[in-house]
């Protein structure tokens, strides 16, 4: 079967289009094509398969022996002198790192520490959304959840890295990991001193914990227990991208994530109004614990309809390990391809009115996310992200402890939501709210 080539522009191909909104560009294409098709970029093919078919196929075992992911994140690999990192491995070596990490990275790591969240929230909230003033939601987001990860999963928070996270960061996304920039962007001497930072920062952790502890952090303590034990499995190369995987993995995805979520509920009154009855609720009961999350709907419906409008992952990119046929068409061993997970988000027959921002969804009996394949915001198949759960109740907490705290407006009140598309997909720096008032202290 001949599979069809996206129409696009002499050289460039469709990477404008792509960058321009690779949402509505990926689901304009499945519309047209079909679940297979091929796109341009800068004169290169990549065959792409997507929708709910494609999600599925991610979880087979087909899938698994079929496809591979190592390629992609070489380059970090490489540049940070490490042997291996969790995304870029597959089969044993993954589920070896996954089977290390897992317990770092899950709900249980912070599901006893609900009130350090809270605390966390708290004191950014104060120090950088006080009544009276506009806040640039996207970086002051990225402050918060770089404090929030810093404390919980390495022992302690960072303030004096994060502007150093934040650009070492852009750039291992931007250039060595979604190769939206060029390499010799590496160069630029404000990276090489983040790098720099970044690196040092690996190492104070190290050392700090290794020599006294303190705070519970699972994960940098199981990573440490396995360079101890397995330091084959854990060589001295790769604790400080592991250690400082979090921010890598957390900090983009999860500020974009709820600053969409913050303009998605500010847009709609009648979704504040009970994400902020909700919210008072959960605070009026004193002491957080996990079982109190499962009284908050509204909230946690809010946040799964922000993923599934806003996705941060819109493709997982993969390499074809072998010759294999998808749909009917046929994909070569070595060829790089995009997997469109995120395609049926958009789709009426999973989400009627798929535009509209619909909190209910989610509940019994309508579900709609539990249709097959139907619904992938954390990615799919072995690479799934392995903190989905670890994120889910860092943002509802930080989203609920917002809205109960602070009467916020859009700014200006009529404003329609720019959008970023580098390094991930998100709101535009220029979203901006502004602090109306203080609804409880």
């Amino acid at each position: 079967m001949t599979t069809p080539v996206v129409r696009g522009l002499p050289v460039v191909g469709n990477a404008v289009a792509m960058a321009k909104d690779p949402a509505r560009f990926f689901v304009d294409c499945y519309r047209e094509h079909g679940p297979v098709f091929r796109v341009r970029v800068m004169g290169r093919e990549h065959p792409v398969i997507a929708g709910p078919v494609a999600a599925e196929f991610l979880g087979t075992r087909e899938g698994r022996e079929c496809l591979r992911s190592k390629e992609f994140w070489r380059g970090l690999v490489d540049e940070y002198g490490a042997t291996r990192t969790l995304p870029g491995e597959d089969g044993p070596a993954h589920k070896e790192l996954r089977d290390i990490m897992r317990r770092g990275y899950s709900r249980e790591a912070i599901a006893d520490r609900l009130d350090e969240v809270v605390a966390i929230t708290d004191r950014n909230l104060d120090r950088a959304w006080r009544p009276g003033t506009t806040v640039p939601v996207l970086r002051s987001m990225q402050e918060l959840v770089t404090d929030q990860l810093g404390e919980l999963l390495t022992g302690a928070s960072r303030p004096e890295y994060v502007a150093d996270i934040r650009l070492a960061t852009q750039y291992i996304l931007n250039v060595l990991v979604t190769r939206q920039r060029p390499r010799i962007l590496l160069r630029d001497p404000r990276y090489r001193r983040a790098k720099a930072r970044v690196a040092e920062l690996a190492t104070k952790m190290i050392e700090e914990r290794s020599r006294s502890g303190g705070k519970p952090a699972v994960l940098i303590d199981d990573l440490l227990r396995a360079h101890r034990e397995r330091p084959d499995a854990m060589p001295a190369s790769d604790l400080m991208i592991s250690v400082t995987g979090p921010y890598v993995a957390g900090l983009d995805t999860v500020a974009n994530t709820i600053s969409a979520f913050v303009y998605a509920v500010l847009k709609h009154p009648d979704v504040l109004a009970r994400v902020r009855a909700e919210a008072d609720e959960l605070f009026a009961r004193g002491t957080l614990t996990e079982k109190d999350l499962r009284g908050i709907p509204s909230i946690r419906g809010a946040l799964m309809e922000t993923m599934r409008l806003y996705p941060i992952a819109v493709v997982q990119m993969r390499t074809a390990t072998r010759d294999f046929e998808f749909q009917g068409h046929r994909i070569a061993a070595g060829e790089s391809l995009y997997v469109g997970t995120t395609v049926p988000h958009f789709l009426e027959e999973h989400f009627p009115d798929p535009m509209r921002f619909d909190i209910d969804r989610y509940e019994k009996p309508r579900a709609e996310h539990l249709g097959a394949g139907a619904y992938s915001p954390y990615g799919r198949g072995q690479h799934v992200c392995l903190g989905k759960t670890l994120a889910d109740v860092q943002m509802m907490v930080t989203m609920a402890r917002l809205f109960h705290r602070l009467d916020l407006r859009l700014d200006p009140p009529d404003y329609e939501l720019a959008r970023k598309v580098t390094p991930t997909p998100g709101p535009a720096w220029s979203f901006r709210v502004r602090v109306a008032g203080v609804r409880a202290p």
